[in-house]
């Protein structure tokens, strides 16, 4: 290596040193210190209700009705668990009957709002034809509209259609749901459509294109869709529209078990995780998803 390789190599580390000390956040060690105890008091706070439900489910009955409320359980035990399944395995239908009827319809209705909403927002966010933004401006005002003023007017169009006490009277209408559609349609206008364009002059055809450009492109969007859209279906009781008991949802069993009186009050607590662990397994395994940034990220038109 001669002279001048290492004075310019020298000189490269320097310049780098000076690049890293001067991108040092202008912080102090006591600002540092504040900062960190205040993220985690926030995770803290966050944590908590779980923490709390989790050690509710494993307390013994008579720890649940202390007073002072205790937050960890002294005593841990799965009683309260054992307990609900066989309370559970004493009506005339059983456990996996209400499971399986739950989670057909989350499985079924996030599948279909996936596609339906990824379509719909592809040709919205992509193509320009008459009554474009007229209809997406209704979709972002449906949005304003809670389930609790459409529910007269969906409930005469599902029984109009004959599809009340089936399982289709909760899954068609979660594909419909705006909410997937807006949050698809705003991730895919941020995709450049040179890589479209790139794709068709290859010889991709649409469905090739929606499929093996757009949508891997999108993929935090609809990990997010996904985390939404399961919530939603799993944690429906659905009472509105099934009334046969074979077909009732897994929720609406356990909160009927869950006011059953002070006696099921530890099955109670027992509910509460079996109703919040699908949702938050879901987020767990979506999160790093949900987190990367786009591909396309830094390409622009």
């Amino acid at each position: 290596m001669s002279k001048k390789q290492k004075k310019e190599i020298s000189e490269n580390g320097v310049y780098h040193k000076k690049l890293i000390k001067r991108r040092k956040p202008n912080r102090s060690i006591w600002g540092d210190f504040f900062l960190y105890m205040f993220l985690g008091l926030m995770a803290l706070i966050m944590a908590f209700p779980m923490i709390y439900a989790i050690n509710s489910a494993l307390k013994p009955l008579d720890e649940l009705f202390m007073f002072p409320p205790k937050i960890f359980a002294k005593h841990p035990t799965l009683d309260n668990f054992s307990d609900l399944f066989v309370t559970m395995g004493k009506s005339w239908v059983t456990f996996s009957r209400y499971l399986f009827n739950t989670v057909f319809i989350t499985v079924v209705g996030t599948a279909g709002h996936l596609v339906v909403a990824s379509m719909g927002a592809f040709v919205l966010s992509k193509y320009e034809f008459p009554g474009n933004q007229t209809f997406f401006k209704i979709v972002t005002v449906s949005m304003m509209f809670t389930g609790y003023v459409t529910a007269i007017p969906n409930y005469l169009i599902i029984n109009a259609l004959g599809w009340v006490d089936t399982y289709w009277a909760i899954i068609i209408p979660a594909f419909a749901s705006p909410m997937g559609l807006f949050l698809m349609k705003q991730f895919m206008e941020g995709l450049p459509m040179s890589l479209i364009e790139a794709a068709k002059i290859d010889g991709a055809n649409e469905w090739k294109v929606f499929m093996g450009i757009v949508m891997p492109n999108v993929k935090p969007a609809w990990m997010t869709l996904i985390i939404f859209s399961v919530q939603g279906l799993w944690n429906n009781r659905a009472a509105t529209f099934i009334y046969s008991e074979e077909r009732k949802t897994l929720v609406f069993a356990l909160q009927q078990i869950q006011g059953g009186g002070i006696a099921r009050t530890g099955q109670g607590a027992a509910v509460l995780i079996v109703v919040i662990i699908v949702p938050i397994i879901t987020f767990i395994l979506s999160e790093s998803q949900v987190l990367e940034t786009m591909a396309s990220s830094g390409l622009k038109d």
